[in-house]
């Protein structure tokens, strides 16, 4: 069992049990979208200073999990700074070792927790052909690379950085809740299986190019934040969603 001391809302320490959120990616996919097991639903969103998200970009993250999760408690989104921890590059292990260094929320009676991580600096498996935006890497988790996202909405042309960050975030937590085909079972044949678990509609807020910023800077027409397809959200629905 992993457990971590923290400092609860009263000023006392508290040990919790952390293996509930350090599972596979869409393991977590119907406790996030009922409220079979958990009513509420808590997000603890850190960025690096000079990275944070737009509240734009934070309104439209709010609106789709409004949209899509049969939550019958609350939905609370906490932001949090916190400084660079000096890094140019990132892989995933570093991105676990800061997360476990700085979470604060995690799953309890009633309410499942997730956390999610603004950060300055690339991620590692970025190629001359693709720089990847963000990745979900845990049940609970998702990084954003938000250096990499200004990069490429400060290009000539480019969608806004708020565009960019929605369709990034909303793409992330859509693999949290298990699109496509990990966790949350497809109720027909979409899943693009070349890209892993994304969806075969190009214009789907799940088609592979939503992760790079070189596939949204090609894909997102009139500077639209793409939206899910009906097989998409026929999936959810099935699994708890809405």
């Amino acid at each position: 069992m992993d457990e971590k001391t923290i400092i609860d809302d009263s000023g006392n320490d508290v040990t919790i049990d952390t293996t509930l959120n350090k599972k596979n990616v869409g393991d977590s996919a119907n406790d996030l979208l009922s409220s079979q097991e958990y009513k509420d639903l808590s997000f603890e969103l850190f960025y690096v200073e000079g990275y944070k998200p737009t509240t734009t970009t934070l309104d439209n993250f709010e609106t789709f999990l409004a949209e899509r999760l049969n939550k019958a408690g609350e939905i609370k989104v906490a932001l949090k700074p916190i400084e660079s921890p000096g890094k140019s590059i990132y892989s995933i292990a570093d991105i676990k070792e800061i997360e476990d260094e700085i979470r604060t929320f995690y799953n309890d009676v009633g309410k499942i927790a997730v956390f999610g991580l603004f950060i300055d600096g690339e991620y590692s498996e970025n190629t001359e052909n693709g720089s990847v935006l963000g990745v979900a890497y845990r049940n609970t988790s998702f990084v954003i690379f938000e250096e990499t996202i200004q990069e490429f909405s400060g290009q000539p042309l480019a969608p806004s950085t708020s565009v960019l960050e929605t369709t990034v975030i909303n793409h992330e937590f859509g693999h949290l809740l298990g699109l496509v085909n990990a966790g949350t079972t497809p109720q027909s044949d979409h899943q693009d299986v070349e890209h892993g678990r994304h969806c075969t509609t190009e214009d789907c807020l799940m088609y592979w190019t939503a992760e790079t910023g070189e596939g949204l800077l090609n894909s997102i027409s009139g500077g639209t934040v793409p939206s899910l397809d009906e097989q998409c959200i026929n999936d959810l629905k099935v699994n708890g969603g809405k």
